[in-house]
């Protein structure tokens, strides 16, 4: 199983790049996030890869960053999601910000990637919002899902009620509930969870 490649980048293509790695040439798919942080060819480039063998072909996907990589492996353990739909799900949900969206519930934030319709989205986050603990999170990234409180899941609402996305509104309030404390009001909460916004 080919676990790394570095090498000399040859071409980039929509959805993969061709990493020339001592005169044999591999094809690995990427998200748009990690084909946009691809150098100009003929320079080096060291990807991290997830190798998936099937009968009829063996595919690489390449990542730039570990975390990219595990959420990778971890989107293709729900079912109906393939290495293309993780893929998708990548392309438009940065690696920080999927942890947040799957706790939140935000299925909107999961559906706006190609081919992930409501249902899937629904799937997705059905069957990760257990798992999430499992990635390693980034700097910035919600470091604790909101307490399973009626006054969290209404600041929450509120949020969302006054325009704000809901992975945006569950991050603000999450932290404005580790600055308050457990026993925060929920108007302390809203006001806090605004003051994060805000920023």
């Amino acid at each position: 199983m080919i676990a790394m490649l570095a090498g000399i980048v040859d071409q980039v293509g929509a959805s993969h790049v061709v990493l020339d790695v001592g005169g044999v040439g591999y094809l690995v798919y990427g998200s748009s996030r990690t084909l946009a942080r691809v150098p100009p060819r003929g320079e080096r480039l060291r990807l991290l890869v997830e190798t998936h063998v099937r009968e009829d072909h063996i595919h690489l996907y390449g990542f730039v960053e570990e975390q990219e990589r595990s959420w990778f492996r971890l989107l293709t353990t729900v079912q109906g999601v393939g290495a293309r739909l993780a893929l998708a799900v990548l392309s438009v949900v940065p690696p920080e910000a999927l942890t947040t969206a799957i706790l939140a519930q935000d299925r909107a934030a999961l559906a706006r990637a190609d081919g992930v319709g409501p249902k899937l989205a629904q799937r997705i986050v059905h069957e990760l919002k257990d798992k999430v603990g499992d990635i390693a999170l980034g700097a910035g990234a919600a470091t604790a899902p909101v307490a399973e409180t009626q006054t969290a899941g209404d600041a929450v609402s509120a949020l969302v009620n006054l325009g704000y996305q809901r992975s945006d509104a569950y991050g603000a309030v999450a932290a404005a509930a580790r600055l308050l404390g457990p026993q925060a009001a929920l108007d302390a909460l809203i006001r806090a969870g605004l003051k994060e916004l805000g920023r």
